[in-house]
């Protein structure tokens, strides 16, 4: 499994409610309403994460993380991230998705990184933990 992970902070004129609505309703919808689909090649799951500020229980401090979303797409490979990143930037649709972007994000200029996790066992007994993904009809 490959995992990548992007960071967003909202456009500033948005509430972060408006930011989340607009995310949810239009932005993560834009290739289905644009007669593109999928709207992320080959991805197994796409989910975002959407960040309140809490206390640090060691300070007691509140820290602004520095962005309001944390984007996290699944692809079985590499390879099929490759693949989708190459459709995703084509220049056909990169004009759209920068226009909608704009609306929604402070800036394009965001963190893209690729991942590698470590599950802990959290079973009650000290079982490794698993996660599965299903699919709704």
């Amino acid at each position: 499994m490959f995992k990548q992970i992007c960071f967003f902070r909202k456009n500033p004129a948005m509430t972060m409610e408006e930011f989340l609505d607009y995310y949810e309703n239009q932005h993560s919808q834009l290739s289905r309403k644009m007669g593109r689909s999928p709207s992320i090649p080959n991805a197994v799951r796409y989910v975002r994460r959407y960040l309140t500020p809490e206390r640090n229980p060691v300070t007691g401090e509140v820290i602004d993380p520095g962005f309001d979303c944390i984007m996290e797409i699944w692809w079985n490979s590499r390879e099929d991230f490759e693949n989708s990143q190459k459709v995703i930037g084509d220049p056909a649709r990169l004009p759209a998705i920068k226009e909608d972007e704009a609306r929604l994000f402070a800036s394009h200029s965001n963190p893209v990184c690729s991942v590698v996790e470590y599950d802990s066992p959290m079973g009650p007994n000290g079982e490794a933990t698993t996660v599965e993904v299903h699919y709704r009809a």
